[in-house]
């Protein structure tokens, strides 16, 4: 549940390529596969799963069911970023604000727990 966003300059492949292997490169002992929609903007989706050393896979069209956590997140980002507002005065400062927000919000599904805690005490436990 640990949340990871980076404002991009459009939907194109090649920034949401790159954006993707900027933000999981750090993690990628914990990126064991990534599960994409079938949007143009995975295109490249070869470059990224070679570059984090990784597999990708699509859910099927209209079932985004399939990606349900990714869909939650989605939800809880559009709390601060609604859908249809323009991205353009929203600086990466605030990108990262939310993101910092997601992360320190208590989950149910985490017994209550913050995403931020959960990911790193696990990953300071298998560095032990």
């Amino acid at each position: 549940m640990y949340t990871l966003i980076k404002k991009v300059g459009s939907k194109h492949a090649e920034g949401v390529t790159e954006a993707t292997v900027i933000l999981l490169k750090p993690f990628m002992d914990k990126t064991l596969t990534i599960t994409a929609d079938n949007g143009k903007e995975f295109a490249w989706h070869e470059k990224i799963a070679e570059s984090l050393d990784t597999k990708v896979y699509f859910a099927h069209p209209y079932h985004s069911w399939e990606r349900g956590l990714n869909e939650n997140t989605n939800g809880l980002i559009r709390q601060y970023f609604t859908k249809g507002s323009s991205f353009e005065g929203i600086s990466e400062t605030d990108v990262e604000e939310v993101m910092t927000k997601l992360n320190h919000r208590p989950r149910k599904t985490l017994v209550y727990k913050i995403p931020h805690e959960v990911f790193f005490a696990d990953l300071s436990r298998k560095a032990a």
